[in-house]
């Protein structure tokens, strides 16, 4: 059995890593976009472009039989940006796949998509999501709750807080998390799934009904420690994005956009969208895979 060659966009990222590992290890070869030069990875070719430059899209999915669009922009100070990567990206990688005949396009957007009035990020999801799900291609959505693991310097800030034992929040609300790994497998699973062509799934580990302040907790017990949580009103985040945007700009972690979503109420994902348990089931119990993120965190001296 001949296995598929994947084209992956993001394949530097926090997920994309593990799903480039993940995928080599199951035999499969890849080839990844990249915007800098990056190490020879056995099973792995780099393919030196960026979204915006088509020439190296059409390079990237030549001979390839499904693609994984895992690439976006999450932070951006204007909703051209957003619009930029998220809408203009998607669309040229489309085009480059049909071009390529590429047989499945998997899209890793955003359950913020299904609120796009809230943020420019989610309506940039959202417009994605539209065209692909427009094009002739065989296509996959998939809706990502709150990701974590080894390597996510995002709640890397979360945990670091938590082992001061006060991290303030926004006000509190559900959410729905999802181990990295178990992200990875299902992006896999998908590629040899035709019956999840022209479906939307929200995938999450099983777990409890978290809200932001008991995800929290969790990381706390991870450190054998009380945590208090600060629930901030938005009015008050909002002050905060300000400050940070004026300090670092571009580099701002908080924004008014993030902040427009952070404060929504409801993250969890619909029990109807998640995947057929034909197709994949999650692995990783969130208490374990707190615990287990901690261990990659000390071990990196990252804590």
């Amino acid at each position: 059995m001949t296995l598929p060659t994947l084209a992956i966009t993001g394949g530097t990222g926090f997920v994309g890593r593990i799903l480039i590992t993940m995928a080599v290890a199951k035999g499969w070869h890849v080839r990844a976009l990249t915007r800098s030069t990056q190490m020879p990875e056995k099973g792995v070719t780099w393919v030196a472009g960026a979204l915006d430059k088509p020439e190296s899209l059409a390079a990237l999915v030549s001979g390839t039989d499904a693609v994984l669009h895992v690439a976006g922009v999450v932070n951006a100070t204007t909703r051209a940006e957003f619009e930029a990567s998220n809408i203009m990206g998607t669309s040229a990688l489309l085009d480059a796949a049909r071009d390529a005949s590429v047989r499945r396009f998997i899209y890793v957007s955003s359950l913020t998509a299904r609120r796009p009035e809230l943020s420019n990020y989610g309506w940039s999801k959202a417009q994605a999501e539209n065209i692909v799900a427009a094009s002739a291609l065989e296509w996959t959505i998939v809706r990502p709750p709150w990701i974590y693991g080894p390597g996510d310097k995002d709640t890397l800030d979360i945990f670091k807080a938590a082992r001061g034992g006060l991290v303030p929040l926004p006000p509190n609300g559900h959410i729905s998390v999802l181990h990295v790994a178990d992200l990875a497998r299902l992006l896999l699973a998908l590629v040899d799934a035709p019956e999840a062509g022209a479906q939307v799934y929200e995938p999450d580990d099983g777990s409890d009904d978290w809200t932001n302040a008991s995800f929290i907790r969790a990381i706390g017990l991870a450190f054998n420690r009380r945590v208090t949580v600060l629930h901030l009103p938005k009015a008050v985040l909002l002050i905060g994005a300000h400050i940070d945007t004026l300090f670092r700009r571009s580099r701002a972690k908080l924004t008014n956009d993030r902040v427009n979503y952070m404060a929504h109420p409801d993250w969890r994902v619909d029990p109807t969208r998640r995947p057929p348990a034909t197709i994949w089931q999650p692995m990783v119990n969130t208490h374990t895979g707190v615990k287990t993120t901690l261990a990659n965190y000390r071990e990196r001296k990252w804590l």
